[in-house]
Formats: C-alpha cells, sequence, structure tokens
C-alpha cells in the first residue's frame, strides 16, 4: 500500500508540472511528455544529496555544487531534447524548430532547481510521514566492512559513530564493523529506527536505556548529545 501511495504521489507530481507547462506552445498531453522529465531529476537529488558528508564543510558544499550543476545540466539536455521531439512530430518535414518558443520554465535554472526542489523535498516529507501513520518491519541491513560483507538486524545496531571519513557500526557483544558510508547516508537508510544525537553519533532508539541531561546511554556506552540535536532526543526521552 505504501508504494501504492508513493507512486500516487510522483503521478500528482507529474501533472502539477505538466499544468505548468500548459500554453500556447503545449497541449496538455505533451505538457505531460515534458512534465515527466522533472522525474529524474527529483529522484537524482532525493538519493544523492542524503549522501553527501559535511564532515569536511567545503568539500561537501563543493559535492553539493557538483550534483545540482549536473541536475540542471542534465535536465536543460532533455528539456531541449524534448522540445524537438514534439516539433518533429508536428512537422516532420520541418528543417528548423522555433528554439524561441520554448516555454522559459524549461531554459531558465532558477525555475528548474524550484521545482526540482519542491518535488524532492514533497516526497520526502510525504514518505516520512507514511513512515510514520503506516510503519513497516525493518529488514536486515547489509553493508562492506574491511573489504568483507556484513549482514545486521537493526536489533543488532546499537549505534553509529562517524570519525572523518571512517565510519564504525557499533552493534552488540562489542563487535565494531568500519565502513566508508557517510553517516548522514546512514541516517537516511536507518531512519526512523535511529535517531542522531550528535554530528558523530546515530544511535537506536529502541537500544537506548537512559538520557540524563547532555548525556545518553546504551548500556555502559554513554554518548553525547549536542545542542542541535537536543530538541530530537526528547521523543525516545
Amino acid at each position: 500500500m505504501k508504494r501504492i501511495l508513493v507512486i500516487s504521489y510522483w503521478i500528482v507530481a507529474i501533472v502539477f508540472a505538466a499544468i505548468l507547462l500548459i500554453s500556447e506552445v503545449y497541449r496538455f498531453l505533451e505538457a505531460l511528455f515534458v512534465g515527466t522529465l522533472f522525474l529524474p531529476g527529483a529522484l537524482a537529488a532525493k538519493f544523492l544529496f542524503p549522501k553527501v558528508s559535511f564532515q569536511n564543510r567545503w568539500s561537501g558544499i563543493k559535492d553539493c555544487c557538483f550534483i545540482v550543476l549536473g541536475i540542471l545540466v542534465a535536465e536543460l539536455l532533455l528539456f531541449l531534447f524534448a522540445h524537438y521531439y514534439i516539433c518533429r512530430l508536428r512537422d516532420p518535414a520541418a528543417y528548423f524548430y522555433k528554439w524561441e518558443d520554448i516555454p522559459e520554465i524549461l531554459t531558465n535554472p532558477i525555475f528548474i532547481a524550484l521545482i526540482l526542489t519542491v518535488l524532492a523535498t514533497g516526497s520526502y516529507y510525504f514518505e516520512s510521514w507514511l513512515d510514520k501513520k503506516r510503519p513497516t518491519s525493518p529488514g536486515p541491513v547489509t553493508f562492506t566492512s574491511d573489504r568483507k560483507p556484513v549482514t545486521l538486524s537493526l536489533e543488532e545496531i546499537l549505534f553509529v559513530e562517524s570519525n572523518d571519513a571512517i565510519t564504525t557500526v557499533v552493534a552488540t557483544e562489542g563487535r565494531r564493523f568500519r565502513n566508508k558510508t557517510p553517516i548522514s547516508q546512514w541516517e537516511a537508510n536507518l531512519s526512523p529506527h535511529f535517531i542522531r544525537i550528535h554530528r558523530s553519533y546515530l544511535v537506536n532508539k529502541a537500544a537506548v536505556s537512559r538520557i540524563d541531561g547532555d548525556l545518553l546511554s546504551i548500556g555502559d556506552i554513554q554518548l553525547p548529545i549536542s545542542r542541535k540535536y537536543k530538541t530530537g532526543t526528547k521523543i525516545i526521552a
């Protein structure tokens, strides 16, 4: 059911984009075709940005800029191809196409970025709402540690610790697994069962035994709670 609702969201999003494009240039079906081309960029933004690590702030900002630039260039090329294709369908014998007739929204990077942001952000919050209303049973997590595949259930993972470029998954029985997946990606993959308490710590809500001021306890292990994330810890206090 959740998957159907997510697909329904994207269908509505495409129709919304198509409505913005309906004009003297594009009829509804043509606008609908062009509207679907916002989908690759929105999905790319949704899945790529959570993977950016800000352990090194400037490196994170640089990665974000490259992602934005890549998405915008790809979208502009898609829209130009779509306009050419539509013109070709209308008049296969034409040798010249009215590029000046292409809607401004398809050639203005600011408009494109705005629409992609709305679609990707809306998807994020809609799926977060679905997770709360229709929680799913957590499955095992598979990742690579020291070039070896590791599979753990969520119950086995106590917390995730980030130290510069290395992230450590701390599991039950004192097991520790090193990997290079940014903690921001771990947060995106393990939400809503895990919560961020510090720029370096992501903890399993079910494993928390006590919260005392600025310290969170998981058994005998104490982890600091930063001011930025202190409000969020109230839901497990």
